[in-house]
């Protein structure tokens, strides 16, 4: 019994230097400031993320909780690069190339509404920010992007985002310069 009583105080004596709980405090703060996978989500709820590569007008790859995923835009739809009937659409390779200069131009946030957060191909649905900006909002004004996909609830920034749309085709930009080019079904091939 001795012993065990001896060993047992052994087990619980106090340090005797406080240096193995500071460096235990200082390496737990290390691991959370610097390896933590947990996204930072801002009082505006967008969370940074790091890009990895720009697919085309409205789909991204980017590093989000520790993996790389796909992000399509929500709420636009941009003019295609591999159609099926032909090489690009008109527009394709400007949505693509402003797209991946405004992503490069500061730090990449996403924003997801309240409905579904991936689409039937996995890919995340998301708005795409960077330092705070819209990049739809962006690629709307400039006429680089028709508003389209709009499925209940993910609705947040639609009045805004047809906004944009209107002024764009009003001033006959973009894919709006292309007479009955944009049509609620996507871009008309015979508009080419």
């Amino acid at each position: 019994m001795k012993t065990t009583e001896r060993t047992s105080r052994k087990m619980w004596k106090k340090p005797k230097s406080i240096g193995g709980v500071v460096l235990v405090l200082l390496l737990a703060l290390l691991y959370n400031v610097f390896l933590a996978e947990e996204p930072l989500v801002d009082d505006r709820g967008l969370i940074p993320v790091d890009l990895v590569r720009t697919i085309d007008g409205d789909t991204i790859k980017i590093r989000y909780e520790g993996k790389e995923q796909n992000v399509r835009y929500l709420l636009i739809d941009t003019p295609e690069l591999d159609h099926e009937h032909f090489d690009h659409q008109p527009f394709a390779e400007e949505a693509k190339n402003r797209n991946d200069e405004l992503l490069r131009g500061g730090q990449v946030q996403i924003e997801f509404d309240v409905g579904d957060r991936e689409d039937k191909y996995g890919r995340l649905l998301a708005y795409v920010y960077v330092d705070g900006e819209s990049v739809q909002q962006t690629l709307l004004e400039e006429g680089l992007a028709r508003v389209a996909y709009i499925y209940e609830p993910n609705t947040k920034h639609l009045s805004s985002f047809k906004m944009a749309a209107e002024k764009a085709e009003a001033a006959s930009l973009g894919v709006w310069s292309i007479e009955g080019y944009v049509t609620n079904r996507g871009f008309k091939a015979a508009a080419n």
